[in-house]
């Protein structure tokens, strides 16, 4: 759990590193301007990481699927060599669907008005921009991310429903750890697939409450994990407390 929990953070601190400083900066600037590179380096980095977030999630759901419905089977099944194979997979599959989005991007013809309505690049913004009928590319995005992210949404309410079902026979003291092991991995899920689900789930078209949904899978979202993870986790709250009263007894040493 821990070893996904550290992956998980590095993604993260990767995929707010692509909105948010840059985000700041046109916050403090009269004249906020991007490159058309810059734009779809932004893209590309912005979905890489975004959808390697998304298939550890689900992995990290299988994990704790495995942890809580077959214990005796956990350290056999989650060898360390799965572990980073599924870790690499989570990668890989991130890198196949940035590419796709900036490949069918990068042909487009932008002669119009060069200005983008959003605080960073994403498709949907840019596609307006473009002086061509950009309904086949639209479609493509709306496979592309749309579907991934409804589909993983899938696996991970299934896995928490068996895991759910699993508890029934359980004491209570066992579904309380099981349900506190999982309560702060379904909340990150929900905060994230619900307002992505509603920007890639439907065709390329402009909503005044497009840009503040946004703002809770790129902002809110990166920031509260952190938080979330340390509140509901026993073992990191017992680790921070011994870390502390470490720290005031050297301040009394000295």
């Amino acid at each position: 759990m821990y070893f996904f929990l550290g992956c998980l953070s590095l993604v993260e601190i990767c995929y707010s590193s692509t909105v948010v400083p840059k985000f700041i900066t046109d916050l403090l600037a009269k004249v906020k301007t991007i490159s058309l590179k810059g734009c779809l380096a932004q893209i590309f980095f912005f979905h890489f990481f975004a959808v390697t977030e998304i298939i550890l999630l689900v992995v990290m759901a299988y994990d704790r699927y495995v942890a809580i419905c077959k214990p005796l089977h956990y350290m056999n099944i989650m060898s360390c060599q799965l572990c980073h194979m599924l870790v690499a997979g989570s990668w890989l599959g991130g890198f196949i669907h940035s590419i796709i989005q900036v490949l069918i991007t990068i042909p487009l013809p932008f002669c119009g008005p060069k200005v983008i309505d959003h605080y960073f690049c994403d498709l949907h913004p840019l596609f307006k921009l473009a002086c061509k009928d950009t309904f086949v590319e639209g479609g493509i995005v709306l496979v592309n991310s749309g579907l991934i992210s409804l589909f993983s949404l899938t696996i991970l309410v299934s896995s928490y429903t068996i895991i759910l079902f699993s508890l029934r026979n359980r004491s209570a003291e066992g579904r309380r750890k099981a349900l506190s092991t999982c309560a702060s991995h379904i909340t990150v899920v929900i905060l994230f697939f619900g307002p992505a689900i509603f920007i890639y789930m439907r065709p390329s078209s402009t909503f005044t409450g497009d840009k503040l949904v946004a703002v809770f899978y790129t902002v809110i979202t990166p920031m509260l994990n952190p938080i979330i993870y340390t509140l509901r986790n026993a073992e990191v709250k017992v680790a921070m407390r011994k870390l502390w009263g470490k720290k005031e007894n050297s301040g009394m040493g000295q």
